[in-house]
This record gives C-alpha cells, sequence and structure tokens, in this order.
C-alpha cells in the first residue's frame, strides 16, 4: 500500500521501551539503540507508529502509570502491536538487578526495552473504554469519601462558629458529588448487559453491598476467568512462602491491587457477621486463637475466590448448593 513503510524480511526483532509522562514519550527501541522523543498525543503516536514500522516489533513495554498511558496503549495495540504493560516496581527492581541504579525517563525506556527481552511480560489487552471510565468516576468517589472523612474529623474539634459554618457548606457539597458519582456508576453498570448481570450476582453474596460489587468489578476486571490461587494474589491476599533451608517463615500478604483489597475489608467485616458460611469461618479461626486482623483477612481471601466463582459459574449466591 503506497505509503506505508514494512519491515525488511530479514530485521532483526526488535524491543520497544517506551517512557510515558503527561506530556511525553521517551522511546528506546532494543538492541538497535534509537532514541526517540514524542508528544503523548494522537500527533506523536501517529509519528511512533511511522516509525516502529520499519522494524519487526516483538513486543512493546511501559509502566502502568494511572491513566497516562492508556492513550498509548489503546492506539498502539489497536495498530497492531504487542504491548505488555508492567508494575513499575517490577520494572525499578529489574533496573537494580542489573546494576542500573539512574533514574531518569531515557533511563527508563532502555531498562523497559531491556526487561522485555529478558522477561518476556504477557501482552496485556487494553481495558474497555466504558470500565475505565467507571474506575476513575469510582476512585473519584473515594477520593470525595476521603475529604468528607477528614471534613467531619475537623468539623468534631472545631470551636468557631464560621468555621463550623464553612466546613458544613463542603459538607453538604461533598454529600451531593458523592451522590452525583454513585448515580453517575449505576448508570453506567445499567447500559451494559454484562456488567449489570455480574452487579447482580456479586450483590447476592452476603456481606457485599453495590460498592463492593462495583470495586471487584472496575478493579477486578479478570474476574471469572482465574482460578482461586490466581485472585488471591491479584488481590493482595495470598499467603507468600518466607522459607529458608530448615525454616519456615511466617506467610505474610504482599502486593496485589490496593483499591480492590480496601474494598473487601469493609465487606469482610460485614460478611463475617451476617454471612452464615464465613461467620462459622470466622469463628473457628478465632476459637483456634487467630488474631481478629488475621481471621478478617482469611475472610477477604474466601470472599474473593467465592466471587470468582459465582461470576465464572453465572449464578447467585445461594445458602445451600442444590
Amino acid at each position: 500500500m503506497q505509503g506505508k513503510v514494512s519491515p525488511e524480511p530479514s530485521a532483526p526483532g526488535v524491543y520497544v521501551g517506551i517512557d510515558v509522562c503527561k506530556a511525553r514519550l521517551d522511546v528506546y527501541i532494543h538492541p538497535i539503540g534509537q532514541k526517540l522523543s514524542l508528544s503523548n498525543d494522537k500527533l506523536g503516536l501517529k509519528r511512533l507508529k511511522q516509525s516502529l514500522a520499519r522494524h519487526a516489533v516483538v513486543l512493546i513495554v511501559m509502566e502502568a502509570t494511572s491513566k497516562y498511558h492508556r492513550q498509548a496503549h489503546r492506539s498502539l495495540s489497536a495498530g497492531g502491536l504487542p504491548v505488555a504493560v508492567v508494575n513499575p516496581l517490577r520494572s525499578r527492581l529489574f533496573a537494580e538487578a542489573i546494576g542500573t541504579l539512574a533514574k531518569t525517563d531515557r533511563v527508563d525506556a532502555r531498562i523497559l526495552a531491556i526487561f522485555g527481552e529478558s522477561l518476556d511480560p504477557a501482552i496485556t489487552p487494553p481495558s474497555p473504554e466504558l470500565i475505565e471510565t467507571l474506575q476513575e468516576l469510582f476512585r473519584g468517589r473515594k477520593a470525595a469519601v476521603a475529604e468528607r472523612t477528614a471534613l467531619l474529623n475537623q468539623l468534631a474539634v472545631s470551636k468557631s462558629k464560621r468555621l463550623i459554618l464553612e466546613i458544613k457548606r463542603q459538607l453538604r457539597a461533598f454529600e451531593t458529588s458523592i451522590a452525583n458519582l454513585e448515580a453517575e456508576i449505576a448508570r453506567l453498570i445499567k447500559t451494559d448487559l454484562r456488567l449489570q448481570r455480574r452487579l447482580e450476582i456479586l450483590v447476592s453474596i452476603p456481606g457485599v453491598g453495590d460498592l463492593t460489587a462495583v470495586a471487584l468489578i472496575v478493579e477486578l476486571q479478570e474476574i471469572g476467568a482465574l482460578s482461586a490461587k490466581q485472585v488471591a494474589l491479584l488481590a493482595g491476599l495470598a499467603p507468600i512462602a518466607c522459607d529458608s533451608g530448615d525454616t519456615k517463615g511466617v506467610r505474610h500478604i504482599k502486593g496485589g491491587r490496593a483499591h480492590l483489597r480496601e474494598a473487601l475489608y469493609m465487606a469482610a467485616v460485614s460478611a463475617s457477621r451476617s454471612n452464615p458460611h464465613l461467620k462459622a469461618f470466622y469463628d473457628r479461626l478465632i476459637a483456634k486463637g487467630k488474631e481478629a486482623k488475621l481471621a478478617l483477612t482469611a475472610v477477604m481471601r474466601k470472599l474473593v475466590v467465592l466471587a470468582n466463582t459465582l461470576v465464572r459459574e453465572n449464578r447467585k449466591w445461594q445458602p445451600n448448593l442444590p
């Protein structure tokens, strides 16, 4: 096709690292050592794809950067290029492991390219735009709730009448904002039959309310397609071994998705009181001498595994299986 540049048939495969920030993309093409600096917008991405069309791209690696990487991820994937989005902590630890202590945008781009060649991370499909929108709304609501809590704490110790009036005015504004965000989240979920069905399944679990169900939907898109061990690990609720020689270390949870885990904590508190099976499980752990926090963590793990199973089987929770 006229105007399209194809890679040479014998061209060696290249790995591309992209360090993403709000305004710019720093690109490193390994092993040829080519460096590019482009704007993080449609024009910059168009130029990047034109440059990459000259090479046989094996893998593009970029870090998850809240939302700044999303446009590049979606555009490159739509162009047929393989893209892996990795945890920034993994790439930083990899850099230190190979002796690179410096951290600049260009250095990070090079490290990501070498990371891709060395560890071959899995290709990451872009999230649906609806899920990304719901995720932003959900996290925005969480931030608004945190602000409201701070204002309530301030109100409790304030003496100035003028300050009290101002805090109450701000509280009303946050209450309105939270209600509006919750209404928009509910409206968007109703526009997608698949998400609506997931919500119905999840809220059928005693202890799981609407907000926890939304957290499971937007923070755990893979729900229903994972094993019990995988879903516990993604939620950061799997006990990680710490053994050496004859020493058996204490297992601790580690990593995972913080926003999801925070939502599951309150659900576990409720489920340990209202869900008959999980209440019995919690009580058994306490009777065996487990600390309440450890018992709640175990309930959280049970909850996310149960939610994953119900979504996979497309059925609501029942007190007794038929």
